[in-house]
């Protein structure tokens, strides 16, 4: 079973979506009435206007929010509107809808789920950690594009891992490099981050004869698509492991402040310069894809710790030089990585060449300094806009651009051609299917815990990205006939199988 699956594929999306665009043009025309659907309410629009009615006095009369600023002098009775159809990640306060000005034109910015099937309402914006294929707003409108944002984890939502899923959406912003809107290094504050001193290794080898481990674990997650777990835990019988969270937890904080998850996750001085003691961090993600690294890879090195790294398979790409990390998955095994563990933890001189990134000069990766240079958005800076932000100016250029081609189109009676519609690819998320941390997926029990929760939820939400994009082709208002599709798509498989 491949990632395209059976069922409709996506070259018929992308049929569906090119003639709702070229329908869009006219639609663009119309005023509010025509372009309602009629009177009688569909199922599965919950929370949606009762008619497309025009934008209320807030949309007229919006707080101006300037982002870099433009020249367009339209009111906003004018401006397309985008709808954060997942309210709880709208980045304004305290109203419910912005004026932003973006590099090419303006747009309205709203969470009210009111104007989402007026003809302005040109774009609507899903967070992937909330989106559901048996909740999405149905029927897809034929003058409105979706944009998907999702910084997290792909284990959040691993409909958005297959091809079905993905191309539901026309533009993203994902932790992939090839995404629309790339949040790769959504981590990394900059490259002084990385810079920061080390403690000296003197005080790391006195720790050491305190009787602490070389090698540090910390999670309270512990059942995760990566299935981390069952490889430290395999780790553990060849080097010791300071394990300090929920997960495979052998040893104490010293004090119940650090015990505290809030104090591990806002970089709190005093258990950060806890962690720095240690040689080595086990930096294992909670799932596998390229180009999904977080604050497990960054802050050690930020420290001088160490990682060693399972995560992005591209990780490499991204490292400040040839040695700054340990990857897991170039050793054999966990008895190989731990002999290499101790041989660093018991000669200074090699162990400190994984940290000259850290001297003057000493990051030499250009890909990741222009990577860094190049980006709109900021890290705990506020002299620069979020990424919530730069992704909203993004979608508004967007479709700033696409209203006026489609005008350009209609004035020329077609010689100018309606605007190709742009669809999200595969590779914009396209994440594999989740494999056991140690040992193959035939070695596991029937009953095992992890092959029954991550590779059945794998799977599933394949099936559930054919049937959402099934509905859309036959136009469906209902969502509740979700699971009659999803009942097709089982019994198709069945057959073939």
């Amino acid at each position: 079973m491949g990632a395209s699956g059976p069922g409709w594929g996506p070259a018929g999306l992308w049929v569906t979506v090119a003639l709702a665009w070229s329908a869009g043009a006219a639609l663009a025309a119309e005023g509010p009435a025509e372009a309602a659907a009629g009177p009688e309410e569909p199922c599965g629009t919950e929370g949606w206007a009762q008619d497309a009615i025009p934008p209320g006095a807030a949309f007229v009369a919006a707080a101006s929010y300037r982002g870099p600023g433009n020249n367009d002098t339209r009111s906003n009775k004018a401006l397309p509107i985008l709808l954060w159809w997942s309210g709880s990640l709208f980045p304004h306060f305290p109203g419910d809808t912005e004026r932003i000005d973006c590099p090419r034109g303006s747009c309205l910015v709203t969470r009210s789920r009111r104007v989402a099937r007026h003809r302005r309402t040109k774009a609507l914006i899903f967070y992937g950690t909330d989106f559901r294929a048996y909740e999405a707003p149905l029927p897809r409108l034929p003058h409105q594009t979706w944009a998907l944002f999702h910084e997290e984890s792909p284990m959040n939502n691993y409909l958005l891992s297959h091809s079905p899923g993905i191309r539901l959406f026309n533009y993203t912003a994902t932790f992939r490099r090839e995404s629309d809107y790339p949040l790769t290094l959504q981590w990394l504050p900059g490259s002084g981050y990385l810079r920061a001193p080390a403690v000296p290794l003197a005080e790391k080898d006195a720790w050491r004869r305190k009787g602490y481990g070389p090698v540090l674990y910390m999670q309270s997650h512990c059942d995760v698509p990566s299935d981390r777990d069952r490889y430290v835990r395999e780790l553990m019988k060849y080097i010791q492991v300071d394990s300090y969270g929920k997960c495979l937890h052998n040893r104490e904080l010293p004090s119940e402040r650090l015990r505290d998850t809030s104090t591990a996750t806002t970089e709190d001085s005093e258990f950060m310069t806890f962690i720095a003691r240690y040689k080595f961090h086990l930096a294992l993600e909670n799932a596998i894809c390229d180009d999904y690294m977080t604050e497990k890879l960054w802050r050690p090195m930020h420290l001088g710790a160490v990682p060693v790294y399972r995560g992005s398979p591209a990780v490499r790409d991204w490292m400040p030089n040839n040695l700054s990390i340990i990857l897991i998955d170039d050793f054999d095994s966990p008895r190989e990585l731990a002999k290499y563990l101790d041989f660093l933890d018991k000669n200074g001189e090699e162990y400190l060449k994984y940290l000259e990134y850290k001297n003057v000069g000493g990051i030499k990766n250009q890909f990741l300094l222009e990577s860094l240079e190049k980006r709109e958005w900021g890290v705990n800076d506020m002299t620069m806009p979020n990424y919530l932000n730069g992704f909203e100016c993004f979608i508004c250029d967007k479709e700033n651009t696409r209203v006026k081609e489609e005008q350009e189109h209609k004035k020329s009676r077609g010689k100018i051609p309606a605007p190709r519609p742009h669809i999200a690819q595969f590779k914009h998320m396209g994440c594999p299917m989740p494999t056991p941390g140690f040992g193959s997926v035939e070695d596991l029990s029937e009953g095992d815990s992890w092959k029954e929760m991550w590779l059945q939820d794998y799977w599933q939400s394949l099936d559930q990205g054919e049937a959402l994009t099934a509905m859309i082709h036959r136009n469906e208002s209902h969502q509740g006939r979700f699971w009659d599709y999803m009942h097709e798509i089982f019994l198709k498989r069945t057959r073939q199988h």
